[in-house]
């Protein structure tokens, strides 16, 4: 995945903010938080010290060989998750995800799943709270993330950064539909409409 620039993350994400309130019109009471936030402490929203809250990113990686994805058992979450972090810099919100996939697992060799032109947008935004954490000197605070649908283009043997994970697996896609938290289960019916070809945005 190519690391360029973009010029503005503040408007990107607007911009791909007001693309998916487009197209899952019924998330946005969820989402208000993040647009208010937006509007009014655009300037420090990818600040990681914001505790109001701040932008992530993150990748759902599906193999279609193995029809399975991607997940990490976060070490200070203990839990199972996609791939995913904090934006650094000026990269595009997507590269961010990519670069997240690769630091924590080793995998590199993906392609963004293809999307209709002007349909930018991630597969889901998920704004959660994080518990506080005295160890990172954090608050409780909230991440806006901003999760992009990646295909493996080829196998690749995982190599998990064991400094911030427990463990790296493929997760069968039937398990990974079965994780408890509500936001797996609409990230695995996002994901079969893909497949099923439903929504190409």
């Amino acid at each position: 995945m190519n690391a360029a620039p973009h010029a503005d993350p503040i408007a990107e994400a607007r911009h791909q903010l007001g693309n998916y309130l487009r197209i899952y019109t019924a998330e946005a009471s969820g989402l208000q938080g993040l647009v208010d936030q937006l509007a009014d402490d655009a300037d420090n929203i990818f600040d990681r010290g914001n505790m109001r809250g701040h932008i992530t990113t993150s990748a759902l990686v599906y193999d279609d060989r193995a029809d399975a994805i991607l997940m990490i058992h976060h070490k200070g979450l203990a839990r199972w998750l996609q791939p995913g972090g904090h934006h650094e810099g000026l990269q595009a919100l997507a590269v961010s995800a990519a670069r997240e996939v690769a630091e924590e697992t080793g995998v590199v060799d993906l392609s963004p799943w293809p999307c209709a032109p002007g349909c930018e947008a991630p597969l889901d935004i998920d704004t959660h709270p994080i518990p506080r954490n005295p160890r990172k000197h954090e608050g409780e605070h909230v991440h806006h993330d901003f999760i992009y649908l990646y295909r493996l283009s080829a196998p690749v043997q995982v190599r998990p950064q064991w400094s911030e994970v427990d463990d790296v697996r493929w997760m069968p896609r039937d398990e990974f539909g079965r994780l408890p938290e509500h936001r797996f289960a609409r990230l695995w019916h996002k994901l079969d409409a893909r497949l099923s070809g439903q929504l190409r945005a």
